[in-house]
């Protein structure tokens, strides 16, 4: 974080939400000519305006801050949308369906990209059922930590620990993606 938060991004916020300098002066309490020296950068928000300023222009305080927002274009909810989040320190897993700014333990988390691994992920139709088998070590240093099934309806998650097999049955439920988390090696995928 170099800027604070800037006038540009004030600005643009306000005309994306269709607000003139007045409107958002009367929702913080402040006047126009504040929020004029703020977009022109002759000045800056006062750190106790921070919240409501995020709430004004309905944006999170970390996008605020960061100066990059994020628009969720998956109105429709589509789970085959769904974006993963891991924290790098505690281990949590944080799944969302679309897109999100999401921290924990203090940083912003990025969303994870799958890559595409068929000689890892074994995928067999046993009775109604997908058997899923990761070809992958399970120690405590490097594991798979979940493996999801998803459709454009639902979306299963199993967590795994190293002392167990990587290895999962879910009811077969039409076409979709198998994910597998790997500590070190991060998210693959295979689709259905």
């Amino acid at each position: 974080m170099n800027n604070y938060i800037t006038g540009e991004l004030i600005k643009k916020l306000r005309l994306e939400n269709k607000m003139t300098q007045q409107e958002l002066a009367n929702s913080l309490n402040v006047s126009d000519k504040t929020i004029s020296k703020w977009e022109t950068a002759k000045g800056l928000p006062d750190i106790s305006l921070i919240e409501p300023l995020a709430k004004a222009l309905r944006v999170s305080i970390i996008e605020l801050m960061k100066g990059e927002y994020v628009t969720n274009d998956n109105k429709t909810c589509n789970m085959l949308k769904t974006n993963f989040y891991v924290c790098p320190i505690c281990g949590n897993v944080v799944h969302a369906i679309g897109n999100i700014v999401v921290s924990c333990c203090g940083i912003l988390l990025p969303k994870l990209e799958a890559e595409e691994d068929k000689s890892i992920i074994e995928i067999e139709d046993i009775e109604n059922d997908y058997y899923i088998k990761i070809n992958h070590q399970m120690n405590k240093e490097h594991y798979i930590s979940f493996i999801a099934y998803i459709t454009d309806t639902k979306v299963e998650i199993v967590k795994l620990y190293p002392e167990q097999n990587p290895e999962v049955r879910f009811k077969r439920d039409g076409k979709g993606i198998i994910y597998a988390y790997c500590n070190k090696d991060g998210l693959l995928k295979q689709m259905l």
